[in-house]
């Protein structure tokens, strides 16, 4: 059976491929260049991608969804990326307008033209009081639209990790056995991970808790530790 993975080039996406590929999927993998600052990520992806042997589709939609993804600090230079704990209130400023519609919606379209009968997104449980769109109440519906707009055909679109958190990822990329050394987290994009950006906070804490090594290099790769989170 096939299996379309959006594949960021992030750690919770990377663990979802390979965790796809386990179970016995013949994944199929998609990203998308939407106009993020962090574009870094497509190129880990085609790394994560090499590394599992499967195909990879790139998507590069950066030009045209730009413009009409204002306001975000993944995708307006004029809005500053935020510093601090993943589940801080400022952590807002990274919400991309309907993003996640519109990748999952190019995800079907792929499952479908490649007679895949599932969809998958990396989205976890600590996602949900931020992300309105990696919550349980936007999968299902979405996933309900998706196989009414495309009959005969029955894509289902899952959230494997919805219920499980970022230090359970950690873990079960580790006992997969996945590349963790290619991955990008970071929403700055620059040359190493910052560290302080909220992502960066997440994924060090998560290493901390599962109490495991990450292969990858923060500028800072002490503030994490330092932030608190909010009550």
């Amino acid at each position: 059976m096939k299996a379309v993975c959006l594949l960021s080039g992030g750690l919770d996406s990377t663990v979802l491929l390979g965790l796809t590929q386990d179970e016995g999927y013949d994944p199929i993998a998609l990203s998308v260049i939407y106009g993020q600052r962090h574009v870094t990520e497509i190129a880990a992806a085609r790394e994560v991608a090499r590394f599992y042997k499967v195909p990879h589709f790139v998507v590069d939609l950066g030009d045209s969804l730009k413009p009409i993804l204002k306001g975000s600090a993944l995708t307006d230079a004029s809005v500053e990326v935020p510093e601090g704990h993943y589940a801080a209130e400022n952590m807002a400023l990274t919400v991309v307008p309907n993003r996640n519609a519109i990748l999952l919606s190019l995800a079907t379209a792929l499952a479908v033209s490649q007679g895949a009968e599932v969809v998958r997104f990396g989205a976890h449980a600590g996602d949900h009081a931020i992300y309105p769109d990696c919550r349980e109440e936007f999968v299902t519906p979405f996933s309900d639209a998706m196989r009414a707009g495309n009959q005969p055909a029955t894509v289902v679109v899952e959230g494997p990790f919805l219920h499980i958190s970022k230090t359970d990822i950690v873990r079960m990329g580790y006992d997969l056995g996945a590349p963790f050394e290619l991955t990008w987290s970071c929403y700055k994009g620059g040359a190493k991970h910052c560290g302080r950006c909220g992502t960066c906070v997440e994924r060090r804490l998560a290493f901390e808790d599962a109490d495991l090594s990450d292969p990858v290099e923060f500028e800072d790769p002490t503030y994490a530790f330092q932030v608190k989170a909010p009550s």
